[in-house]
């Protein structure tokens, strides 16, 4: 489970802190899709987005994630065992139906986003005030990717949400990355080292907590909990270059170690660079791999 992070709905002072659920299930569902990319990291598309099916049905809110992996995000006001299963056949409708999503895309971000659509990777996120042992279990029988997350409000203008339980789709791709352990090619005349590198990294990642996930794509590899918090570029001829959500103002910047690529264009998300040449860098980044794990 990962901690409670708060964000901020409108520049308001806070009069009241006592934790308390919204008044109706609209609130919570406004208030995510108004700020979707700041609390789950997801570039928001549409809204009771309508489906063609027999059963008829809305999806809560479609978006795409920082990987461009479709994303279906439901919600629930307080707790219901439904909205797992509600969640699934939402995802399974949008699994059968990638033209309508790609045109969605297409319309909102622009052909190019529409083009690289992660299929491989799609997400269920259900958004409630609260969820029971039995569906923290659901959602690991499951071959998707599906994150539980709670809410709650504080006053006015503030909402807190805790990640209850993250699964990672158990997809034939993800399963040729694991065998392959950090799945990166190893470089010519280095004797494989930057590999092993890269193999060293991607335990480290993956061992700093419960609910990491690894999204593969051609010019990176993302780790994230709800969102990401680190993305591994292949290896270059010396270096590997690891992207991190930690903020560069507060780290001290090593040249030729860390660097501040704010606004620089590059593979991956996040702002702070590490470029890690051997393995001693790797325990040198170990903090700052935490401290963008923590911030996610």
């Amino acid at each position: 489970m990962s901690g409670l992070k708060l964000f901020h709905a409108t520049d308001s002072s806070v009069t009241e802190v006592v934790p308390r659920l919204a008044d109706v299930e609209a609130d919570v569902q406004g208030l995510v899709e108004a700020h979707m990319e700041a609390m789950l990291g997801v570039q928001f598309l549409a809204s009771e987005y309508v489906i063609d099916c027999a059963d008829g049905g809305r999806i809560d809110s479609l978006g795409l994630d920082e990987n461009g992996a479709p994303v279906v995000v439901e919600y629930k006001r307080g707790t219901d065992a439904g909205v797992i299963n509600q969640g699934l056949y939402y995802m399974s409708w949008l699994m059968a139906h990638k033209d309508a999503f790609r045109h969605l895309v297409r319309d909102r971000l622009g052909v190019s986003a529409a083009s690289q659509v992660l299929w491989s990777a799609p997400r269920l996120i259900c958004v409630a005030g609260d969820f029971t042992r039995y569906d923290a279990h659901a959602v690991r029988e499951h071959r998707r990717s599906i994150d539980l997350v709670r809410y709650r409000f504080f006053g006015k203008d503030l909402i807190g949400l805790e990640t209850v339980a993250s699964v990672t789709g158990r997809t034939p791709a993800v399963r040729r990355v694991r065998r392959g352990a950090a799945g990166l090619p190893p470089v010519r005349g280095q004797g494989g080292a930057l590999a092993e590198l890269a193999e060293a990294v991607d335990e480290v990642l993956l061992g700093l907590g419960d609910g990491v996930s690894r999204v593969q794509r051609k010019q990176y590899r993302a780790y994230q909990r709800l969102r990401n918090f680190a993305c591994v570029c292949p290896p270059q001829k010396t270096k590997l270059l690891v992207y991190l959500k930690a903020d560069p103002k507060e780290v001290d910047l090593v040249p030729g170690f860390t660097r501040d690529v704010t606004g620089l264009g590059h593979h991956g998300t996040g702002d702070l660079e590490v470029q890690l040449r051997s393995e001693r860098d790797v325990e040198r980044a170990v903090d700052l791999f935490r401290a963008s794990y923590a911030a996610a």
